[in-house]
């Protein structure tokens, strides 16, 4: 009864996209221990390692921190899940970038196959995909260095027959280099990648009583996800609730200053009348 419990929901994952198939005559990744690795990940810091890039340069991962990260995790001779995936990515951040600014987050497609993921893979990778350039780097590192980061992310593989078996997951990263948030599959709702976003944008990362900390927080609170449409909206029905809310506070606040007010001058004649 166990085994068939086990391989039914290693079924569900893969059509769900977090596990790709796997390769013939091997036996597939335990979908709760992988997904349990990945979400243990979670709050851990992720140590500043130093990456290369598509051009061969060093990309430290101290450079990307002071703002939220996504990390896609892929190698570039994947002929399954990564290509589909990394679509998938380009779609959210492109409405997250609409909903949220340009400037508010970055992005790293991260290449696991060290042997294979070269500065010039990595950059035919990126123009097979039409990856944008903005705020966005293409990156592997050396077996040693990719084995400790990819502990720090969670993230499981192992070699398979023709590539890698491995989660297909997407790491959100806070300004600090902590992973806040993992995103699995190749098709996920773009709202799962889009809300830990707003969170840390509009939220959690807001310090102090300040006039830009006052809007961020109304846009965190007032931004929704419209399932109509398909893309985040700032809901003018929530604004308009909230400037009722807050007139009415002040407005209440007025009569009980006014009562007790009055309250001290009636107190204040009887006295002076004794």
């Amino acid at each position: 009864m166990g085994d068939l419990i086990r391989h039914l929901a290693v079924a569900a994952f893969v059509l769900a996209g977090v596990l790709p198939l796997p390769a013939q005559g091997a036996e597939s990744f335990d979908p709760a221990v992988v997904v349990a690795a990945s979400e243990a990940a979670v709050g851990g810091l992720v140590g500043d390692y130093t990456l290369v890039d598509r051009h061969g340069a060093p990309l430290p991962l101290a450079a990307l921190r002071g703002e939220p990260l996504v990390v896609s995790i892929v190698y570039t001779s994947c002929a399954s899940v990564c290509p589909p995936t990394t679509q998938r990515i380009i779609e959210a951040v492109e409405e997250a970038r609409r909903v949220f600014g340009a400037q508010q987050f970055s992005v790293l497609t991260l290449g696991f196959d060290a042997r294979n993921d070269t500065p010039s893979r990595l950059d035919a990778f990126a123009k097979m995909q039409r990856i944008p350039e903005a705020d966005w780097r293409i990156a592997s590192a050396d077996a040693a260095t990719l084995r400790r980061l990819l502990a720090d992310l969670g993230f499981s593989y192992r070699a398979a027959a023709g590539g890698f078996e491995h989660i297909t997951q997407t790491t959100i990263l806070d300004a600090g280099g902590r992973v806040y948030r993992q995103v699995y599959g190749d098709d996920f709702p773009i709202q799962m990648l889009l809300e830990p976003l707003k969170e840390l944008i509009y939220g959690t990362s807001l310090r102090g009583i300040t006039r830009e900390g006052l809007i961020d927080r109304i846009k965190f609170i007032c931004t929704t996800y419209n399932p109509a449409t398909g893309v985040y909206e700032f809901d003018y029905a929530i604004g308009f609730g909230i400037v009722l809310g807050g007139l009415s506070l002040i407005l209440t606040g007025i009569v009980i200053l006014r009562l007790w007010l009055g309250n001290r001058r009636l107190t204040a004649r009887g006295r002076s009348r004794a």
